[in-house]
């Protein structure tokens, strides 16, 4: 069986990175999965400040839209770091939550699938044929917390 989710009010929304769960991360702390990894983009450029205003946004949207303004210039090794930053975020999160990391624990082996609509690098796009690329990170992130759990 395949688990879909997206938003993070709905069934499984606790996968979204939209979701009300703080993280804390090298030092600082960051009020979604989503803030942290929109500041992520600006670490050691121009727009360095920019990370700041990020942690700061009232709402995961907000801090969303801040990160994708296209007008501003990226770190150089975004493309090569973005999955890394994102498991980090992702691996965090579920470490810190024990209720919602029953939650992914309980999905055993299903296959689980970001549904956006529109983004067919981080989810599955309208026509179901999108990367997946944050619902492979949370498969992963199951894997690693199993195994933290038999070193116990």
């Amino acid at each position: 069986m395949t688990i879909y989710f997206y938003k993070a009010d709905a069934p499984y929304g606790c996968f979204s990175n939209f979701s009300p769960h703080p993280i804390h991360i090298e030092g600082l702390d960051w009020q979604t999965v989503e803030h942290y990894y929109q500041a992520q983009k600006f670490v050691g450029t121009e727009n360095a400040a920019l990370i700041e205003v990020i942690s700061q946004a009232p709402t995961p949207m907000d801090a969303a839209e801040l990160g994708r303004d296209r007008t501003l210039k990226l770190r150089p090794d975004w493309e090569e770091v973005k999955i890394s930053v994102m498991w980090k975020g992702v691996l965090t999160k579920f470490l810190i939550h024990t209720d919602i990391q029953r939650i992914l624990l309980s999905t055993k082996e299903q296959l689980l699938v970001e549904d956006s609509p529109t983004d067919y690098y981080w989810g599955c796009g309208q026509d179901k044929t999108g990367q997946n690329h944050l619902g492979k990170i949370l498969m992963a992130v199951r894997e690693e917390i199993r195994q933290q759990l038999v070193k116990k």
